[in-house]
């Protein structure tokens, strides 16, 4: 019986591990600013919040290249991978709401 959870050779793919990092950055770059700045409710938007608003819209074409191209090939192995990357999209996404 096979319990892995994705198969490695896709999840390697570059249009798979992208979205990955850049949802983890974003989510890193919200607790790092949070632990340096506090919780607090800024009135102009800093260099951070573009930048993390850049990361979450740019990897949205990515992950549907990586749907288009891999979900009518493998689709089971493909929407594991696409739910991680749902998944964490909307971690960085959920950081955002309750730290500030």
């Amino acid at each position: 019986m096979n319990t892995k959870l994705v198969d490695d050779s896709l999840i390697k793919r570059p249009s798979a591990v992208i979205p990955l990092a850049m949802s983890v950055a974003a989510l890193a770059m919200v607790l790092i600013h949070a632990v340096i700045f506090g919780i607090v409710h800024e009135a102009d938007e800093g260099t951070a919040a573009h930048i993390f608003q850049l990361l979450m819209v740019v990897q949205l074409p990515i992950v549907a290249y990586f749907a288009f191209k891999y979900l009518p090939r493998q689709p089971i192995l493909s929407l594991k991978v696409l739910a991680l990357q749902a998944g964490a999209w909307m971690a960085a996404i959920a950081s955002v709401y309750w730290l500030t």
